[in-house]
């Protein structure tokens, strides 16, 4: 099922996800077992001999984002964050040079600045909407990733990829893009010249708030192997329920996201009536400095929205405290509203850095409630705020 011509629902749906032969059951088993009987030394069953290396569930999904993401392997980890270290030790050596967004998340910023740094690997931050300073950060000989993710967290800055590959490729580095706020269905980075997508699988792939867990896709031979031998050696795998709850995320990914892009489209078109929000951060607004560029790297403009108060930090503090349909919390993509207040939340290890994030900002995961519910809310979030 992983055929280029069937559709992104279908192989949602169906890439990994052949009916059982023996029992025919249409949904893949959970495979919860750590070890396989082996048919005589050496003699392993299609390739299963420890979970930590191969599990069928994970299997499973492994090969579905692959499809999604136009790939020739997918992996699955226990995290977004597990992902991201496995790769980037995969793909780097100590002495190696990245360039990072000045707009990322704080998770992210932190595995760079406090643990990799101290492994040997440097990093300088550009503003990735920009593609000569990103080139301009390029350290020729030593840069070993352009390390971008579109739209970005939480400022829904938006990144050239086929741009950006051209400058990391001649300058002999790999393209990597962290796809989690667009998620595969709106957005294919492998197509535009990106050589690694990475998600958390946590948020829309998975999309019920009830799973935690990343994954890496490559469309290169080598990239694969080198993947491969350091997931199995770290060993951040996704176990085989998790791997199970993500596959059954992303079996309704396709009419989720037409939901969470329709109702973001009506909490942007409410907030730009308010007059305690001075900006509002949503890439399909004419406004936003890279609406012309997701128009042609997205298929719709996702279900993330950031807004800046009026009031100043306070203010938008006092609306994240406010809401009853909005869950105050953090994470997004899940089928549930979310708000945030990113400078105190989600990218406090920002702080003080060249990501830190504007203290007055709100962030929305705008899930898939009936849409006059969630403006309602807002409103009456915002009234409160602003007594």
């Amino acid at each position: 099922m992983t055929t280029p011509d069937f559709g992104f629902e279908t192989l949602a749906i169906r890439a990994g996800q052949e009916p059982d032969p023996r029992t025919g059951a249409v949904i893949p088993a959970i495979y919860a077992t750590s070890t396989y009987q082996q048919d005589g030394v050496g003699g392993l069953r299609e390739g299963y001999e420890y979970s930590r290396t191969a599990n069928p569930t994970r299997t499973a999904l492994e090969q579905c984002l692959a499809a999604l993401e136009h790939g020739s392997r997918g992996f699955a980890f226990a995290s977004g964050m597990a992902a991201e270290d496995t790769l980037l030790r995969a793909l780097c050596t100590p002495g190696d040079h990245v360039v990072i967004p000045n707009d990322a998340y704080g998770g992210t910023f932190r595995l760079f600045d406090k643990v990799l740094k101290t492994w040997g690997l440097d990093y300088s931050v550009a503003p990735i909407a920009d593609v000569d300073a990103v080139r301009a950060a390029v350290e020729p000989g030593r840069t070993a990733v352009i390390w971008v993710e579109t739209p970005t967290n939480p400022l829904l800055g938006i990144a050239d990829i086929a741009g950006l590959a051209e400058v990391a490729h001649e300058a002999g580095a790999l393209l990597v893009v962290d796809n989690t706020f667009a998620s595969p269905y709106l957005q294919q980075p492998l197509a535009l010249g990106a050589d690694v997508v990475v998600h958390s699988t946590t948020k829309y792939c998975g999309g019920h708030s009830d799973v935690v867990g990343g994954a890496v896709v490559v469309d290169d031979d080598d990239l694969e192997d080198r993947i491969a031998f350091h997931q199995n050696a770290i060993g951040a795998v996704a176990g085989p329920f998790d791997s199970w709850l993500v596959l059954r995320g992303i079996r309704t990914l396709g009419v989720r996201m037409d939901r969470h892009c329709d109702n973001a489209e009506r909490v942007v078109g409410f907030l730009l009536g308010r007059p305690e929000i001075t900006d509002v951060i949503y890439p399909g607004l004419e406004t936003h400095p890279g609406h012309v560029l997701a128009t042609k790297q997205m298929k719709r403009f996702g279900g993330m929205v950031s807004f800046r108060h009026r009031g100043g930090e306070q203010a938008a503090v006092d609306v994240c405290n406010a809401t009853r349909v909005f869950i105050l919390g953090e994470s997004l993509g899940g089928v549930e509203s979310l708000i945030e207040h990113p400078g105190r939340m989600t990218h406090a290890s920002a702080a003080g850095s060249p990501l830190e994030v504007p203290s007055d900002l709100v962030r929305l995961s705008v899930g898939i409630e009936t849409a006059d519910d969630l403006l309602a809310d807002l409103a009456q979030a915002l009234d409160q705020a602003g007594r």
